[in-house]
């Protein structure tokens, strides 16, 4: 397994909160102590390049989907597939730098070793924020991990996406960590980075979950893609009701920070609708799929605004698939759909 350096691994407290949500029959045993420790470097790693990385400029290559990288897009697809290729139960990874799903190599370091029988396929978006990583503001890496190293695609994704990581690069570096595996209750946690000799990750919050609606003192509400309201009624009719209701907007332009905030608060909708002529930009591989996984793992919900299916409800049959996205507690996510789509 993938050994973790001094002052980035995970402190005492830490390993054990991951043991204590894992079954204890040793089925998810490098899961817990080799992939999630190993992505959670990765992460602690871009976090110290982003720091050093003054300028923000675009790399002279484009990812398969067209979309021009910055150089910053490069670093961190770099070292999330370090980390990987110290993890010998990872057989396959794809990432929407490079979306297209091949064998991990490892690193000769860890072949060779114990692998046991577990087996994972890894889909994540590196760096997500790329339009306001230059003003400096919030951005995040977003990781799915699935059981089975063979592929995510076609596979129900409510079943075979197994855990979920969201790393925020702002003042703190932090992740919010969902694990759903059979034989343990599905947990949502919160972990810090602190650097140093003596540093690494902690728990920050060993639960988040969604607070109780009803006692909730302020509402928050992140409305994504609002130039979608010019075109839409329903859209603008709802933008309404938070005003005319208070709300407090949220919005950074950052799918990471910005759901990450309603986490932190116990409040919150996040809305990414599509209209016919705002297209859906969100790939559901890289970026939908694991942020619902940790709402629902928070006790929340996540939705497709086209119909108000659940997210997790639909597989994908290729990487590039899009969506939009209504996230948040139940009750707000209920609601928009009901404004959306007029369903009751």
């Amino acid at each position: 397994m993938g050994s973790i350096a001094p002052g980035d691994g995970l402190s005492p407290s830490l390993t054990q909160h991951i043991a204590s949500i894992l079954p204890n029959d040793n089925t998810r045993t490098a899961l817990g102590t080799s992939v999630i420790p190993s992505l959670l470097r990765s992460i602690s790693d871009i976090a110290k390049a982003l720091r050093a990385a003054q300028d923000v400029t675009h790399a002279g290559t484009a990812n398969t989907f067209g979309d021009e990288q910055l150089n910053v897009d490069v670093i961190a697809e770099n070292h999330v597939r370090e980390a990987l290729a110290l993890c010998p139960s990872v057989k396959v990874a794809s990432s929407e730098e490079d979306p297209v799903e091949r064998p991990v190599t490892h690193s000769s370091s860890v072949l060779g070793g114990s692998q046991g029988t577990e087996q994972y396929t890894v889909a994540f978006d590196p760096l997500d924020g790329s339009s306001i990583i230059a003003p400096n503001w919030t951005v995040g890496t977003i990781i799915g991990i699935w059981d089975g190293g063979v592929s995510a695609l076609s596979q129900p994704p409510a079943e075979k996406q197994i855990a979920a990581i969201l790393g925020v690069f702002g003042p703190r570096t932090t992740a919010v960590v969902s694990v759903r595996v059979p034989g343990s209750p599905a947990t949502c946690f919160e972990v810090g980075f602190s650097e140093g000799e003596l540093g690494g990750w902690d728990v920050v919050r060993p639960v988040v979950r969604f607070g109780d609606a009803a006692a909730q003192k302020t509402r928050y509400f992140a409305p994504a893609n609002l130039r979608a309201a010019a075109e839409d009624e329903r859209y603008m009719g709802l933008v309404n009701h938070y005003i005319r209701n208070k709300y407090t907007l949220r919005y950074s332009g950052g799918l990471v920070p910005d759901v990450v905030h309603a986490l932190v608060k116990g409040h919150g909708v996040y809305l990414s609708p599509v209209t016919g002529v705002s297209k859906a930009k969100l790939r559901r591989l890289y970026e939908l799929y694991p942020l619902a996984l940790i709402i629902e793992c928070a006790g929340g919900k996540a939705v497709d605004p086209a119909d108000g299916s659940e997210i997790l409800a639909r597989e994908v049959r290729n990487c590039d698939e899009r969506g939009g996205l209504i996230c948040g507690t139940k009750e707000e996510v209920n609601t928009a759909i009901s404004a959306l789509l007029g369903k009751p």
